[in-house]
């Protein structure tokens, strides 16, 4: 049993105490502090026992502000009070290399009373909380940053001029872009209802465009077929869909992303070149051929936004700066860097040309525009020569913080179209009189 007999050492108790402590008078001055404050606030006990807490820790006004106000609080109150996170940097004595440490700190005063209740010491409790701290800001960044994502991705889906959707694992559609919306004239949530599409899709077309999608979803497989739908006019246009799956690290698929486009008037053009001179068949072939190459090229979709079918790119500030280059896009120029760099700059030929005219007054004005078949010269091989290609493309205004910030670019060339179409015409002209079917 131990002998209770014996004095006991309470200053040598309190230094030895397992944390880190401060002892006040009630004017500030210290009184003791326990071993580890002496550890972590890297001064010797003599160094600060009888001087002002602010003259033996001196700490930047606002948190010399801060601690008084708490210690007038105790005061007033008797009562504990915890300060708000506060930041005390240690200065390093030279011994252990010099310099100043970065600290957080949650320092908590407790009064301590006397027999009669009046208030004999103030106990300070700091507690290092650096790590705890830098992780909270660490974890903020990386919310701010994937909510930054987030609204981005939200944005290319909405802005995205091709009609864009997703299906759950099973096939079943939960999202439609504004795209969908505005060429059907339905409701998102009328085009989550089966029933919807049954009733717009050409009847000739549904059986097998029904049968084709379960063969994908059977085989997880990569799914593109064209079929005919009902515009909210109540013309059925001929669409070329594409649907990739997504799978997790294991190999399951998780979602299908698809995007369809309008091919009416393209498709169109095909069925006059098959149907044209019997003479010009071999020619016919060839541009069907063609179209069905640039086709396809164009609406190849790995995913929504590096492998979308179309050529997009994001120009940012009125410098038109190319801050994204999807692969279609790039592919248009491989010997080119674009990526970092203004249009002008990327692409000089493109200055006498009004491009950059029509990228200023988009940025400043907001006005989508529009361009079909425009023919642009372009360097597009180590070459140097000029040839002449035709794209249709649009140019739209994205807004960040309610101002201007770039312009989004959608376009897809159809140089192999309007070449084909100039040959029909041409033909036509020479043979007036020929029949055409």
């Amino acid at each position: 049993m131990a002998d209770t007999s014996l004095p006991i050492d309470y200053q040598a108790l309190f230094h030895a105490l397992p944390g880190s402590y401060l002892l006040l008078a009630p004017d500030g001055t210290v009184l003791d502090n326990s071993d580890q404050h002496v550890a972590v606030s890297l001064l010797p006990r003599a160094q600060a026992v009888g001087r002002n807490i602010f003259d033996a820790y001196p700490s930047a006004p606002e948190s010399q502000r801060d601690l008084h106000a708490s210690h007038e609080q105790v005061r007033r109150t008797l009562r504990p009070d915890t300060m708000p996170l506060l930041r005390y940097d240690l200065e390093r004595p030279a011994e252990m290399g010099g310099g100043t440490e970065e600290r957080y700190w949650q320092i908590t005063h407790y009064p301590i009373l006397d027999a009669q209740g009046q208030l004999q010491y103030i106990l300070q409790m700091p507690q290092d909380v650096t790590e705890a701290h830098r992780a909270s800001l660490a974890a903020a960044e990386a919310q701010k940053a994937l909510d930054e994502s987030q609204q981005r991705t939200e944005f290319i889906l909405e802005s995205l001029p091709v009609m864009v959707w997703t299906n759950h694992p099973d096939g079943t559609p939960d999202y439609f872009n504004p795209r969908w919306l505005e060429f059907t004239g339905k409701t998102h949530e009328q085009l989550l209802l089966e029933s919807v599409w049954d009733d717009i899709t050409y009847p000739g077309d549904r059986a097998g465009l029904v049968q084709a999608w379960q063969e994908a979803l059977r085989g997880g497989q990569l799914f593109q077929h064209e079929y005919r739908l009902r515009r909210h006019d109540g013309q059925y246009r001929w669409l070329l869909l594409r649907v990739s799956p997504r799978r997790d690290a294991a190999g399951q698929i998780i979602m299908w992303v698809g995007a369809a486009s309008d091919i009416h008037e393209q498709r169109q053009m095909v069925q006059e070149l098959l149907h044209a001179n019997e003479q010009q068949a071999a020619l016919s072939e060839q541009a069907y051929q063609q179209y069905q190459k640039a086709e396809s090229q164009r609406e190849t979709y790995e995913n929504l936004f590096a492998q979308a079918p179309a050529l997009i790119c994001i120009l940012r500030g009125p410098e038109h700066r190319y801050e994204f280059v999807n692969p279609r896009y790039q592919q248009v120029f491989p010997h080119r860097q674009l990526v970092g760099l203004p249009v002008a700059e990327a692409l000089p030929e493109v200055k006498d040309q009004g491009i950059i005219e029509l990228l200023d007054k988009v940025y400043q004005t907001g006005e989508t525009f529009e361009a079909h078949e425009l023919p642009l010269q372009l360097v597009r091989d180590p070459s140097g020569e000029l040839r002449t290609d035709y794209f249709n493309f649009t140019y739209q205004q994205f807004r960040e913080n309610g101002q201007p910030a770039g312009i989004m670019v959608f376009a897809y060339e159809v140089s192999d179209l309007v070449r084909a179409r100039q040959v029909l015409e041409k033909l036509r002209d020479a043979s007036p009189d020929a029949p055409l079917a």
